[in-house]
């Protein structure tokens, strides 16, 4: 019955007024009223510290902005490896300190030189956001990733093989994909290979556990449904926090930060109805 249901939404969403929507366009009601503008954009970041934002990392409890790796330079958002002297599994997040179900999230991002060798090889350029997570306080000491739906960045890593960006990877949860169960960790999007170095628009657009579409610099190149809880790659969770099957309503965005040096700007939020 749900992929049925979810068969119908998207049907909806590549029609009509809500495609206008999704394009930032008001699209006007019954009544002659419009629905959310640009102005009701939220900016999740203020350019000048890390205020309603929550760091997390592994082996540290919740709170703790380890060696100082979120920080604010230049109004952007570092993740920044200076002051470590081994990386250690340190997986970090940094959560914005209040859930969101449906919305439209942008922001902007750029890799950095920066890479910690001790890191897993995987790491290196390689970044992502978290979104639907479980909330910062609620993830354990040990445990190493949030249970959580990711944004997955990656950029050219000089070796001649494709590498797209905005995929979805899948800590502790599940997705459907094409109307199926998928049970890959990560799902690749069609999205071209950008430079390291350069400046990315990333957009995502979640429709609480029925719908969410990844956009790369306005383009969209990635749709699934069903976010649920489920699968494996988390470790060292509250189990009774983990419940399989779980639909993924809402939950928590977080910046990622596991080796590899990355940048983020521009980060606003839309609330959707």
């Amino acid at each position: 019955m749900k992929i049925i249901f979810h068969t119908l939404l998207k049907t909806i969403l590549t029609s009509g007024c809500l495609l206008l929507f999704l394009h930032y366009q008001g699209c006007t009601s019954s009544k002659g009223g419009k629905t959310k503008k640009s102005e009701d954009w939220q900016v999740l970041f203020n350019g000048e510290n890390l205020e309603g934002w929550i760091p997390k990392f592994h082996h540290h409890e919740s709170g703790e902005n380890y060696a100082n790796t979120f920080r604010v330079v230049d109004g952007e958002i570092q993740v920044n490896y200076d002051n470590y002297s081994s990386f250690d599994e340190r997986y970090g997040h940094l959560f914005y300190e209040k859930p969101f179900s449906s919305f439209h999230l942008k922001f902007d991002y750029r890799f950095t030189d920066q890479w910690m060798e001790d890191a897993p090889e995987y790491t290196y350029r390689n970044s992502g956001v978290m979104f639907h997570s479980q909330s910062p306080e609620s993830i354990l000491k040990e445990q190493d990733w949030p249970i959580s739906v990711e944004y997955q960045m990656l950029a050219d890593a000089g070796d001649g093989n494709p590498r797209p960006t905005g995929n979805m990877c899948s800590p502790g949860t599940e997705v459907f994909y094409q109307g199926e169960m998928d049970p890959r960790h990560c799902i690749n999007s069609s999205s071209p290979t950008f430079p390291w170095d350069e400046w990315v628009q990333a957009e995502l657009i979640v429709y609480g556990d029925s719908l969410v579409i990844h956009k790369v610099n306005g383009v969209q190149v990635l749709e699934y449904t069903l976010p649920q809880i489920g699968g494996g790659v988390a470790n060292r969770y509250d189990p009774e926090l983990k419940v399989d099957g779980k639909p993924l309503t809402e939950g928590y965005i977080g910046l990622q930060a596991e080796g590899q040096g990355v940048v983020f700007k521009n980060i606003v939020i839309k609330e959707l109805e």
